[in-house]
């Protein structure tokens, strides 16, 4: 086994809190009011214009240096349905070129699916609901030309509790190009940081460990509490590559418990030192990563980090 020094990546979610990357969305009640070829063409022109706001987000982490971006995950709204992927079709040349700009540059593109995403659900159609929805976010993936790996993370959460073992078997049967990109991240209520690495590792899928949940969860007064790096260390165990293990920060807004996100990031974990990859979920973006990288940073030393 080798080793290599490496410095956290962190990453920029979604937007920026300047208006230099924002996306459009159309509500489906108004889509729903208009004619097949309206709906066709409100589709067409919000598809283009978010997809010019993607190269925008590519300029945007290129200028500042930031090698992880998760897109939003309504990038394009009603892809899910014949016309939208019909449409969502038209782009594949410009979608292709934009997905290469960012494997080019280096630069690791993920996504987040929305609440409505819950693989454990003891309803048949909201499950059948969900792959949907996922197959969407794969198809999205696959029109970038992003690989077919963990690098390419699609990360949900575990949905309804004490749905293990449902949830396991729904991630085996999933189709590859979900499963190969699917990890599971620990939440506040439903599935803690110990179940769903439990689950993980049955399913064969990659964990992302967000710290602030599990001290939520776990009704911790500190982000150095042992069982933040035990958790760290355990989650990069679960990825094939542990060089791309990625984690999640926030801090509470109001409290260190609050499960609403601060503006900034005031106080990272210890062992955060050891994760590769930080996705920065704090309200003002890309400020919260100018002040980490000023501040938390420079107070850092290469860690060797083992590689298989």
């Amino acid at each position: 086994m080798s080793s290599t020094s490496i410095i956290p990546q962190l990453g920029l979610v979604c937007i920026t809190v300047s208006k230099e990357v924002r996306y459009s969305t159309v509500t489906r009640k108004r889509l729903l009011q208009l004619s097949e070829t309206e709906q066709a063409e409100i589709l067409r022109n919000l598809y283009a214009k978010n997809l010019q706001s993607l190269n925008q987000a590519i300029d945007f982490c290129l200028n500042h240096e930031l090698r992880l971006y998760r897109i939003t995950s309504s990038l394009f709204p009603f892809a899910d349905t014949e016309l939208g992927e019909k449409i969502l079709n038209e782009l594949n040349a410009e979608l292709l070129q934009t997905g290469q700009r960012a494997l080019t540059a280096g630069i690791r593109i993920v996504v987040h699916p929305d609440q409505f995403v819950v693989l454990s659900s003891d309803k048949p159609e909201v499950v059948a609901n969900s792959i949907k929805i996922l197959q969407m976010h794969a198809m999205i993936m696959d029109k970038l030309g992003q690989p077919r790996s963990p690098w390419a993370t699609i990360e949900i959460h575990g949905g309804k509790s004490d749905r293990s073992s449902t949830l396991v078997q729904v991630i085996r049967n999933l189709p590859e190009a979900i499963r190969s990109r699917l990890a599971l991240e620990n939440d506040e209520y439903a599935y803690s940081a110990e179940e769903i690495l439990a689950v993980c590792r049955q399913a064969g899928v990659p964990m992302v460990f967000d710290a602030h949940h599990h001290v939520i969860h776990e009704g911790l007064d500190s982000y150095d509490h042992p069982s933040v790096a035990q958790m760290l260390h355990s989650a990069r165990s679960t990825w094939s590559m542990p060089e791309w293990q990625m984690v999640h920060i926030s801090n509470g807004r109001e409290a260190f418990n609050d499960r609403n996100h601060s503006d900034l990031i005031t106080v990272m974990p210890t062992s955060y030192r050891h994760a590769p990859w930080i996705e920065i979920e704090a309200k003002h973006k890309e400020d919260a990563i100018a002040k980490l990288r000023q501040e938390w940073l420079p107070t850092l030393t290469p860690v060797l980090q083992p590689m298989n």
